[in-house]
């Protein structure tokens, strides 16, 4: 029995296993290139089998990225576990930030990752599609939440891709600016924006004015958008 074998019997080794195989994409990517490095130079670098290494992926596309599967399950935990009179845009905000340190806990690989599926178009299709799966599945718990509400299927949507626009855009913008560690409270305060453009508080007139609210986000995300622009221009 390998030592890795051994590591990967438990969820912290499992863990140690998955971030190894990440660091080792990372470094393998950024000094070879992508089309240069095989899923067996990944596993080699990070000491542990091909076997292994189809455990935690599913080709070295998938190498590169956060475990969005933890933090899928963490979004659906919180939800599960709210307590029913959290107001909904609490509730929605607290779940969203469980995800952040899935890219903060490595300042480094999230440097590299940053760059690479910046130029990479097999690395960016698999965030586009990671994207996808968060909307989703706040479309889904907020649908749930705003059933029998006036819009409530739209405003589910349009909230879940306020909070996802506002969550990558909060995380390239840490990136951009080298992604230092005394700026982690800024990636959470800076994504809190959002907090007033979601459509999930009933307006005093009984019904959110979803026109006035697409209006809103129409204007941060150009702001947030020219912002992003100034810092890595």
């Amino acid at each position: 029995m390998t030592s890795s074998t051994r590591r990967g019997r438990s969820p912290e080794g499992r863990a140690e296993v998955r971030r190894g195989l990440v660091a080792a994409a990372a470094r393998l990517f950024t000094e070879r290139g992508y089309d240069e490095t095989t899923v067996d130079d990944i596993a080699a670098a990070a000491g542990v089998g091909r076997r292994t290494f189809f455990r935690y992926f599913h080709g070295k596309e998938d190498a590169l990225s956060p475990d969005h599967e933890r933090g899928l399950a963490r979004i659906s935990e919180v939800f599960d576990g709210a307590h029913p009179d959290e107001p909904l845009p609490s509730l929605a905000l607290r779940a969203a930030e469980t995800v952040f340190d899935l890219y903060t806990d490595d300042p480094a690989v999230a440097r590299q990752r940053f760059a690479l599926t910046g130029r990479v178009p097999a690395l960016r299709d698999r965030e586009a599609a990671s994207v996808h799966h968060y909307r989703r599945l706040f479309t889904r718990e907020l649908a749930a939440r705003l059933a029998g509400q006036p819009d409530g299927e739209l405003r589910a949507a349009v909230t879940a891709a306020a909070l996802v626009a506002a969550h990558n855009q909060a995380l390239r913008r840490w990136l951009a600016d080298g992604a230092p560690d005394t700026d982690l409270p800024d990636v959470v305060a800076h994504f809190r924006r959002v907090a007033p453009m979601l459509p999930l508080e009933q307006e005093r007139g009984g019904e959110p004015d979803l026109e006035d609210v697409a209006r809103r986000l129409e204007r941060a995300a150009r702001a947030l958008e020219r912002e992003s622009s100034r810092r890595t221009g």
